[in-house]
């Protein structure tokens, strides 16, 4: 007996070398349903993008709605496809049930018969849609209005995977795994180099996410190097990042231990309140850079460069700095205004920072992370962040490498 709640989906693209084709199929059969390829037109060559019809049966209208949101990423959308759907937000701060939960994948819905391209493309929010504008946007939970319209359901959605756009000499195409200890880091740093230099030249930004490992290890004057040398144009980090790098300045110390000799300093402990405290003193960064008080390192290269930086801080923070967001939903939507533009983010030494930038990049954005443990960048893919390539490295013999790399200049 055959099914009777009956959906045509269709995909359009590099559906079958991508694979894209048979996940959806698997979905389908996974989830207890049916289906029938009503018309399959390939690619005659590599270039050339493939279509499918597919028509979907399944028991309840329940499990159809399940196995349809199962595809729905893969990039199979309704074959009749209408407007998208919207409901006005009764409260402020919250979505009304039922509203489309986005993907870092780029999207589109269809308003008045013609498919628009959602702005602010990022995971884990609503998507806030101006009919007489024709626009639509990617929007956080917590910065929705009352009265915002916001998309429901998934009629008059698609998304595009980044798997139905690749090409096999894409960018980082060498790295067939995620992560692994054992890839060679000599190819792994040769094409991350590469990728900031073809960044650069594009006239995107690098965005780069440090954790205090790269000041412990050594790395801090490699770093403003990059810096100083245009190969990093955007900072995240947090309050520990700052302070050990102003402290190494300060006192030739990163925690109190000496950076030249690897060894504790008597009353070394305190280096790193004492850093917090002048800073606070002299009234942030930048104005201790102006009186001359702070003459190197990571955070003076962009106080004097004007290279923007957002310091998010945590609940174990001491002092913290003037400049560090201590308020999480602020820090969040500071880092949100400088995405715009970023082209590759290069993660080095920071678990948390990472998966929550990974969470507010879009899925074009191509992420290398780099971290001691394998887990990091584990974490950070079941977070979504499919984009991430993984290099296992202690911090400051990466950035010596990589410095080296861009050194030799190249394309």
């Amino acid at each position: 007996m055959s099914a009777p709640h009956v959906e045509h989906v269709e995909m359009t693209g590099h559906i079958v070398d991508s694979l894209l084709l048979p996940k959806v199929l698997d979905a389908i059969l996974s989830r207890g349903g049916r289906y029938h390829i009503e018309t399959l037109k390939l690619g005659e060559r590599q270039d050339d993008p493939s279509f499918v019809r597919i028509e979907v049966r399944a028991d309840s209208p329940d499990q159809l709605d399940a196995i349809l949101a199962e595809v729905h990423p893969h990039g199979a959308v309704p074959a009749q496809s209408e407007d998208c759907r919207t409901l006005a937000a009764d409260l402020d701060g919250a979505f009304p049930d039922g509203f489309y939960c986005s993907t870092n994948f780029r999207t589109q819905v269809k308003l008045n018969g013609e498919w628009v391209d959602v702005e602010d493309q990022e995971m884990d929010c609503g998507i806030v849609v101006d009919p007489e504008g024709g626009a639509a946007r990617c929007l956080p939970m917590t910065a929705v209005k009352t009265g915002d319209r916001v998309l429901v359901g998934r009629r008059g959605t698609r998304v595009f995977p980044p798997e139905a756009e690749m090409r096999k000499h894409e960018l980082f195409e060498f790295m067939a795994s995620p992560v692994s200890s054992e890839r060679p880091k000599a190819v792994s740093v040769r094409e991350i180099a590469s990728a900031m230099r073809k960044t650069r030249a594009a006239g995107d930004k690098v965005l780069a996410v440090l954790g205090p490992a790269v000041v412990h290890t050594g790395g801090a004057e490699l770093v403003a190097k990059l810096v100083r040398e245009g190969f990093i144009n955007v900072l995240f980090a947090g309050n520990a990042l700052a302070t050990h790098d102003m402290e190494q300045a300060f006192y030739g110390t990163s925690l109190g231990v000496s950076l030249d000799r690897g060894l504790p300093t008597d009353e070394g402990h305190e280096h790193h309140l004492r850093t917090i405290n002048t800073i606070r003193r002299m009234g942030g960064i930048k104005k201790a850079v102006e009186a001359g008080r702070l003459k190197s390192g990571i955070m003076y290269e962009c106080a004097t460069r004007n290279v923007p930086f957002v310091l998010a801080g945590s609940i174990r923070d001491d002092g913290p700095l003037p400049e560090v967001v201590t308020d999480a939903l602020a820090a969040q939507d500071a880092m949100r205004k400088l995405i715009p533009g970023v082209g590759f983010c290069l993660m080095v030494a920071t678990t948390l920072h990472s998966i929550a930038v990974g969470n507010l990049l879009p899925a074009w954005v191509k992420v290398a992370c780099v971290d001691i443990s394998p887990a990091t960048v584990t974490k950070l893919m079941d977070r979504g962040s499919t984009q991430t390539v993984g290099i296992v490295s202690d911090a400051e013999p990466f950035i010596r490498a990589l410095v080296t790399e861009l050194d030799k200049g190249g394309a």
